[in-house]
């Protein structure tokens, strides 16, 4: 199959209301470190440039976060490695809006090792506002 010039599915704007990193993790890392973790998919023709901003109850917005996804790609990344402007708090409980100027489509997914010998993962779609 060709692939072809493929219209930017998705939304420019997406909520994710219920971040929280869990902690602390057992096992191996980095497999088994517990983790918040956003999956971005681009189909469009052009590079998505993101702008993530996060909010906590106790404190003002920390932001921008800039990610880039390539053109007709996937790309994963743990909240875990967010570090400019500033690390991600572990086990706080947090939301985030992700900004696009191209159409993208997000989910988030939670690895839980906190308890030892188990492991809980959990998948969620964003809210698409815009």
């Amino acid at each position: 199959m060709k692939t072809t010039s493929a219209r930017a599915l998705g939304r420019t704007v997406w909520v994710l209301p219920g971040g929280r990193i869990p902690f602390p993790s057992h096992g191996d890392e980095p497999q088994f470190t517990s983790f918040d973790q956003l999956c971005v998919l681009n189909t469009g023709d052009d590079s998505a440039c993101l702008e993530m901003t996060i909010y906590y109850a106790d404190q003002e917005p920390v932001g921008p976060y800039q990610i880039t996804v390539e053109p007709r790609r996937i790309r994963h990344f743990r909240f875990n490695d967010l570090i400019n402007p500033e690390a991600i708090r572990l086990d706080r409980p947090f939301g985030a809006v992700v900004r696009s100027q191209t159409p993208v489509v997000v989910q988030m997914t939670r690895q839980d090792t906190r308890m030892p010998g188990s492991l809980a993962l959990l998948g969620l779609t964003a809210f698409a506002d815009q």
